[in-house]
């Protein structure tokens, strides 16, 4: 008569059953988290750069709120000194500078042969690469953000209510997710990291001055008025700044008088959401080759 092998009959021990598979995207999220430990632990070895990023943009509050402290009254509009009109400025411009240097810890894991062994590795998708790259980036931008609105409190720019903050972060993660996307296409599309650098530094300071993180529009000539209106920076910029001096605002408000029209808040988020969703889709290509 034969028997039947039970799992309670082997040795007298219950054996667990075999484990099964986890789930792709669980997979992809372990790979994900995994390469972003990565990236902070390197950060924790270097940690002048985190502080070189957080008092860098603290200075330029401090010295151009110093430098137009004695500006005529009402230049920037009634009752708005210079360090609370520029506190937004710097915060887009931060965020966009850190993301902009996305690129190059990717660059240099190419160069340095990194890379080549992670796109041999038995990873479920190799965009857990790029993700762990737009999650370190964010964090590090967050960070800078908080440090920023907390200095520009302190001195004197007040701070906007729970749901403008809400919304300054909404804009720095739009922001950033749409340029570091960018900065990534051109890791797998440069050469080099001199390239590279030279493509930021090219980029960096040109977008500054044609938006309005420094100026308003009405201080511009005509061209350049039309150069800051199409520039992504001041659609993360003027809908930031609104906030901080209307405590009663909303999507219909008019952020942004640009030479072809009003600008509302609504419309600049959609410019916003569309900048990411074309970055995003145009280094598509880029990336399945690199990946391929």
């Amino acid at each position: 008569m034969s028997t039947t092998v039970t799992p309670a009959s082997l040795n007298g021990k219950v054996m667990a059953p075999a484990p099964t598979s986890s789930s792709p995207i669980a997979d992809f999220w372990q790979e994900t988290i995994a390469l972003t430990r990565r990236l902070f632990i390197q950060l924790q070895r270097r940690p002048s750069t985190l502080a070189a990023g957080i008092i860098q943009p603290l200075m330029w509050l401090i010295l151009f709120g110093a430098l137009f402290q004695n500006a005529p009254q009402g230049l920037f509009g009634e009752g708005i000194n210079y360090g609370r009109f520029i506190g937004a400025g710097i915060i887009v411009f931060t965020a966009f500078g850190g993301a902009l240097n996305a690129g190059l810890p990717v660059m240099f894991d190419r160069e340095f042969g990194f890379l080549n062994r992670l796109l041999v590795a038995p990873l479920v998708s190799r965009y857990s690469i790029v993700m762990a790259s737009a999650i370190f980036i964010t964090t590090l931008s967050l960070l800078q953000t908080i440090a920023i609105v907390i200095m520009s409190a302190f001195l004197g720019a007040g701070l906007p209510n729970v749901a403008g903050l809400a919304l300054l972060t909404l804009i720095v993660l739009l922001l950033v997710l749409g340029v570091t996307a960018l900065s990534l296409g051109l890791a797998f599309s440069l050469p080099g990291h001199i390239e590279l650098i030279a493509v930021i530094f090219v980029t960096n300071l040109p977008l500054l001055f044609a938006s309005t993180a420094l100026v308003p529009l009405s201080f511009m000539p005509t061209w350049l008025q039309w150069v800051a209106s199409l520039n992504p920076l001041s659609y993360a910029i003027e809908p930031i700044r609104y906030v901080y001096l209307h405590q009663d605002w909303s999507v219909n408000s008019v952020v942004m008088h640009a030479p072809f029209g009003e600008v509302t808040m609504g419309a600049a988020l959609l410019v916003l959401i569309g900048f990411s969703a074309v970055a995003l889709l145009s280094i598509q290509p880029r990336l399945k080759k690199a990946f391929a």
